[in-house]
């Protein structure tokens, strides 16, 4: 039996590998996506001040930092017990897509594109953002730009263009002024024009690569996203369930997904699995982010996204394929700047109203520890990779004594060690695996767009992944620690 290493996955945020198992007839018997961290940033919350959640989540990464600081701030309205006003939802909803135009020009530009313009067998060192500047400067260009605009949506929303601030208990802590409001108006139409030409260059490369799309990662599973009365949303609504075919399974409010989500750990991964609890694993297996979202909604509710997404649905149905996640960040990415421009067209955007007070305050410490009293927020929005939970339990003082994060990556973990392993079947025939077939197994990781990164976390910084290796009779004959 031979072990076929691909470490690390490239173009992605994190440290992660693929393994292929070839039996001695060389034919695959297995294969794994391997995540090498361990997860600990649940710990660093536990004892914290719950108002402190909003600061100290968006440290878990530097990309989906906005994700992870607005949907701490949902959380812990809830465990105060307070409603944003309008005006603060308006706001936190345009800073979040700041970090979808942001986020998602750089994984598609950036990441992914170099697979699809150059191509999957091309020469490695020239296969990534390089090798784009190069055979088309112009879309490199709209690239960068376009990331641009959405770090200065997040910079002036949100305080700071990486770690965010401005979402607190109850609100925002500052608004935006007309000023502001005019000169984000400008950006963001600058961003839809574009991501439009951006669009017009990329989308003919679906086509291009037809058979690529049909062969890699190949997976049939549920999809679930938040949805508001069947329309794409982000930043709140109800959690809907489909099937592979589409069809409704089940519905439910985000403080309940305890009742219908629950995680599973594997051997040979430090990221867990969610699958979903009333159907079981690995049956209940579920995908998020761009495709299941579009797979989920019914309809997206600005003129140009809304045309891109019946053209996708006209021609894929309710899409299976993997590297159809990226033509669904092409009409996300166009959605967001539509909806950025609405909301910088609402004139409630530089209201003053930005939050509600705490009505009267709670316990002191030594008060909670004579205490039973308990509070809990759960705080979920539609994060650029996918639904992103934070559920936080906090004793009657407000301080966090249980905290469960279950990133978008987290539960995509599944649908990617499946469809390394079934492609690697179709393929790999023998040892010798070429540079391209690799990079077609890393193609099925990069198309989840997977932030290691908010998935785990090692405390020390290490990577301790204890390697068992047998023979073809099964036999263990040695262990290995990395």
């Amino acid at each position: 039996m031979k072990n076929i290493e691909i470490a690390p996955v490239s173009r992605i945020e994190g440290h992660a590998k693929i393994t292929v198992q070839v039996d001695d007839s060389g034919n695959v018997s297995d294969a794994h996506f391997h995540v090498m961290e361990i997860r600990g940033f649940e710990k660093f919350l536990e004892g914290a001040a719950v108002e402190e959640a909003p600061r100290i989540t968006p440290r878990i990464c530097g990309i989906c930092q906005t994700s992870h600081h607005i949907t701490a701030a949902k959380a812990t309205d809830q465990v105060f017990g307070l409603e944003p006003p309008e005006t603060a939802k308006k706001l936190r909803e345009l800073l979040l897509l700041g970090q979808f135009i942001m986020s998602h020009s750089l994984h598609f530009y950036f990441l992914a594109a170099p697979d699809l313009v150059l191509g999957p067998e091309s020469d490695p060192a020239l296969r990534n953002v390089v090798g784009i500047l190069k055979k088309n400067p112009d879309l490199a260009m709209m690239a960068i730009k376009t990331r641009k605009i959405g770090q200065e949506i997040t910079a002036i929303v949100g305080g700071k263009p990486i770690s965010p601030v401005t979402a607190v208990p109850g609100g925002q802590s500052r608004g935006i002024t007309t000023d502001q409001q005019a000169e984000l108006l400008s950006k963001a139409k600058n961003a839809m024009e574009l991501i439009e030409k951006g669009i017009e260059s990329t989308a003919p490369l679906f086509t291009q690569y037809s058979d690529a799309i049909e062969l890699l990662g190949p997976v049939e599973s549920h999809f679930v996203a938040l949805t508001n009365n069947g329309n794409l949303s982000y930043y709140e609504g109800n959690v809907k369930v489909v099937d592979s075919e589409g069809n409704p399974v089940t519905e439910f409010s985000p403080v309940d997904y305890l009742d219908y989500i629950e995680e599973k750990v594997q051997p040979w991964s430090y990221m867990k699995f969610p699958y979903l609890k009333q159907i079981g694993f690995p049956e209940g297996n579920y995908r998020v982010g761009p495709l299941a979202r579009l797979n989920v909604i019914d309809n997206i509710p600005t003129p140009r996204a809304a045309e891109l997404f019946a053209e996708f649905r006209e021609n894929f149905g309710i899409a299976q394929n993997p590297l159809l996640y990226h033509y669904a960040r092409l009409i996300e990415l166009m959605y967001s700047s539509e909806r950025a421009i609405e909301l910088l067209n609402d004139p409630g955007i530089t209201g003053t109203d930005i939050r509600q007070p705490l009505s009267e305050p709670l316990m002191t410490k030594d008060e909670a520890k004579e205490s039973s009293e308990t509070r809990r927020g759960v705080g979920m929005i539609e994060a650029t990779r996918g639904t992103l939970i934070h559920d936080y339990e906090t004793d009657a003082a407000g301080y966090i004594n249980r905290a469960n994060l279950i990133v978008s990556t987290s539960q995509n973990n599944l649908s990617m060690d499946i469809g390394v392993r079934e492609t690697a079947k179709k393929l790999i025939q023998g040892e010798e695996v070429s540079e391209g077939l690799k990079n077609q197994l890393e193609m099925i990781i990069r198309a989840y767009d997977p932030c290691l990164s908010c998935a785990t976390h090692a405390i020390d910084g290490s990577s301790p992944l204890e390697v068992d290796i047998y023979n073809s009779q099964g036999i263990l004959i040695k262990k290995h620690l990395i």
